[in-house]
């Protein structure tokens, strides 16, 4: 190389490699030297596929393991500075939520995961990566789990971009945004993770009453095959099925299947006569 060019090279590479783009709900993006930007669709959009919202598997909280991935405290984005919080607990925020979609399809999240958008995720600028939010549009009331696990939205009065998927179980994939409600649920790897109802028919997510009665059918390492039973014992009942997850130091973490609340002594008795009668295990009642 000219050894007059050196010099010129020397200041202008660092002020290249330190250019970034902003996208729509996920991570700044390092600017490509080929394309302009690492993302080969410039406006983000739907995916072109029909998407059957009875096959997008609802998020169970788990105990968490956090590392600096994600997690980098203060950090910049278009000038504007950002601190992430110690913790998710206590935090609620009501305010417009947006969606992203394919144009980030494939491409790395914050902490280095694989954004799909046909499974429920977030991003968000301030809770610590992963953490576990109740998202309910207020528009219609429906109410689902997310997994945070991206930074974003930088733009506009947005307080948090779903995933195309977690947008279509709120039913505001056709609209871009809507107004919702958000709850952080706290894991705690002592105890388990806060339980939640989630009603696969609705989607809205209810809170286990305390000193109400459930049938538990069965607990598995497994989450798939925790979902695959729930997904059976749904055509059984109309009561609410869901998966507790709890993290034991003997036993790792076990995804607890359960149906309830259920009042009525002579319903459990039904319910649970069915359940073996369907070959789907050996139901017990217990007591939160």
């Amino acid at each position: 190389m000219n050894s007059a060019i050196q010099p010129l090279v020397r200041m202008l590479l660092p002020l290249a490699l330190a250019t970034v783009l902003v996208a729509c709900g996920s991570t700044p993006a390092p600017t490509s030297s080929n394309h302009g930007s690492r993302y080969s669709i410039q406006q983000d959009r739907a995916p072109s596929r029909e998407v059957d919202i009875a096959s997008i598997p609802d998020v169970v909280p788990e105990p968490v393991n956090r590392t600096r991935a994600g997690n980098v405290s203060p950090y910049t984005v278009l000038g504007k500075t950002y601190t992430v919080l110690p913790t998710e607990e206590g935090y609620q925020e009501r305010g417009v939520a947006s969606w992203y979609g394919e144009k980030f399809h494939g491409h790395q999240t914050s902490n280095g995961e694989i954004f799909d958008m046909y499974k429920v995720s977030a991003a968000h600028k301030s809770l610590p990566i992963p953490s576990y939010l109740r998202v309910t549009n207020l528009d219609n009331n429906r109410s689902i789990v997310v997994r945070v696990n991206d930074r974003g939205p930088f733009h506009g009065d947005r307080i948090i971009d779903l995933s195309y998927a977690a947008a279509l179980k709120l039913g505001y994939a056709d609209r871009g945004t809507a107004r919702v409600q958000l709850e952080a649920i706290v894991v705690n790897s002592d105890i388990g993770s806060r339980t939640l109802a989630v009603n696969s028919r609705s989607n809205t997510v209810v809170d286990p009453i305390a000193g109400a009665k459930y049938i538990q059918v069965g607990a598995f390492s497994s989450l798939d095959t925790a979902r695959e039973l729930s997904r059976e014992l749904d055509t059984l009942t109309d009561r609410p099925v869901f998966i507790r997850s709890i993290n034991s130091r003997e036993n790792g973490v076990l995804h607890r299947v359960r149906i309830g609340p259920i009042e009525n002594d002579g319903e459990i008795q039904s319910l649970s006569r069915r359940v073996v009668a369907a070959n789907l295990g050996r139901p017990y009642t217990v007591t939160e």
